[in-house]
């Protein structure tokens, strides 16, 4: 009698199936380099950078990078207009960058989630009322609003955070409202309920704990939205102020000399455009290996 002998499938635990997926997806894997990268290089700015990004040497203005003709390796990068070394405030431009993105993103989920999660819950007039205020959100142009509110109360770091972080709240809302719809009624929640839990705790400890993955994609999407905006508004003067090393503002002192010394521009562009790609890749990776399919 010939006996068949059927292999059974090898159960893996979640976390050995998740670190699985994390290695086998590229985008995430890129994603996280780039972004460990920069994080590293704006944390060990004071270590790392040459010179002072704040020092002026007019002698060496506009001196050009190491691989054009004239230049030195005692500015990698060149100097700007100011004489100031370029590498210098590239290093230093990416923490502000980084603190922005990061202050603005944190504002933003606070009073998006909350709403979010108090519209998904309750339900009734308490989600028409918020619902209403994230259409009216959705209906205001981001970076004209943050212009015009710029020019009346002033431009500075604290003003662009807080700018950016009351007017990024709405995507974190609309993804905490339907994920918290959909958990209201599973049996966790209800045996929650029964058990006589408050309803702030049981917000806190059931509901937020199961959307998290849901918030985190969309906080790396919002953080990546918050820096660009930071960039644009800087760019057109109602951003970051001199002499502070913000990338954005870097573009707008260099498109003076656009047709004569590019790199100016191309530097500190390159250098946002790797931060947001990072950031973009980094989420969406996160998204693809917590879903229920792998990303399938």
């Amino acid at each position: 009698m010939i006996q068949h002998v059927i292999d059974e499938p090898i159960q893996m635990s979640p976390r050995r199936l998740l670190w699985r997926r994390v290695r086998g997806h590229a985008g995430l894997l890129i994603g996280s380099a780039i972004l460990t990268v920069i994080l590293a290089v704006a944390a060990l700015a004071p270590f790392i950078a040459p010179h002072d990004p704040y020092h002026q040497d007019l002698l060496n203005r506009l001196a050009p990078p190491i691989w054009q003709t004239g230049g030195t390796w005692t500015h990698i990068l060149g100097a700007d207009q100011l004489g100031r070394d370029y590498l210098s405030r590239l290093i230093y431009g990416a923490q502000l960058s980084l603190f922005i993105g990061a202050a603005a993103t944190l504002i933003s989920g606070l009073i998006g989630t909350g709403l979010g999660v108090i519209a998904g819950y309750f339900g009734g007039r308490i989600d028409m009322v918020i619902m209403f205020l994230i259409t009216a959100r959705l209906s205001m142009p981001v970076v004209l609003v943050a212009l015009a509110v710029a020019a009346l109360l002033g431009s500075s770091l604290t003003i662009v955070i807080l700018i950016l972080g009351f007017l990024l709240w709405d995507r974190f809302a609309v993804v905490a409202r339907s994920a918290t719809m959909q958990l209201r009624s599973s049996d966790y929640v209800l045996a929650a309920r029964c058990a006589g839990c408050p309803t702030w705790r049981l917000l806190v400890s059931e509901i937020l704990p199961n959307i998290g993955d849901a918030l985190i994609v969309v906080a790396t999407l919002e953080m990546a939205h918050a820096i660009l905006l930071e960039a644009a508004l800087s760019f057109l003067g109602m951003g970051v102020q001199p002499p502070l090393p913000s990338w954005g503002l870097m573009i707008s002192e260099g498109r003076d000399f656009l047709f004569f010394e590019p790199w100016l521009i191309m530097i500190p562009g390159a250098a946002l455009f790797a931060l947001v790609l990072g950031i973009n890749l980094l989420g969406d990776g996160v998204r693809d290996v917590t879903a229920p399919d792998g990303g399938a």
